[in-house]
């Protein structure tokens, strides 16, 4: 446990469950756990502050795995220049994605899954997703590659699919042949 995060570990049936959507305006828990889960995720990417405060890398986190059913997740992804391009998204949906589809060369990795999974997880190469931020106000915005795998990977844990379900269990690395790998 981190200050107010606790993460679900994926045998918690809660990680099955689709989420309700979030009302506005947010509560202090929520808005709480929002700010929390960010925190974690940057520290996490540090890896100094991660070995000293004992937390896995991570770069996104849904409230599923925060033990609320409410349909939230934050991202926050470490540039190579050392800043974060974070989000805050709420009641997220999928408009329109690419044909194009890619997988996580390492494979795909999980804050609630703790151990190493072989496979490949198919991903849209990109999306658009309309969903809320932290106001109410709505938002529609294009994304690709690694921030693509990592919306999708999300919005999954809102509709209560963990990545290990994507994975072909008879094949594990069906289409790696025809998919672009990142």
């Amino acid at each position: 446990m981190y200050k107010d995060i606790c993460i679900l570990d994926e045998k918690d049936k809660m990680l099955h469950k689709k989420c309700n959507e979030a009302t506005f305006p947010l509560s202090d828990e929520d808005i709480k756990l929002i700010d929390g889960a960010i925190d974690y995720l940057r520290k996490s990417q540090d890896e100094e502050l991660a070995e000293k405060l004992g937390l896995r890398a991570g770069m996104g986190l849904a409230f599923p795995q925060m033990g609320k059913l409410k349909r939230i997740f934050v991202i926050s992804y470490k540039r190579e220049d050392d800043t974060f391009l974070e989000y805050v998204i709420i009641n997220p949906h999928i408009i329109s994605y690419s044909s194009e589809m890619i997988y996580v060369e390492e494979g795909e990795g999980c804050l609630s899954v703790n151990r190493q999974v072989e496979g490949i997880v198919p991903r849209h190469a990109r999306i658009t997703v309309g969903f809320y931020d932290i106001n109410g106000d709505y938002h529609e915005e294009r994304v690709r590659e690694e921030i693509a795998v990592a919306f999708q990977h999300e919005i999954d844990h809102l509709d209560g699919i963990l990545f290990t379900d994507r994975i072909d269990a008879k094949n594990p690395f069906k289409g790696v042949d025809i998919l672009r790998s990142i």
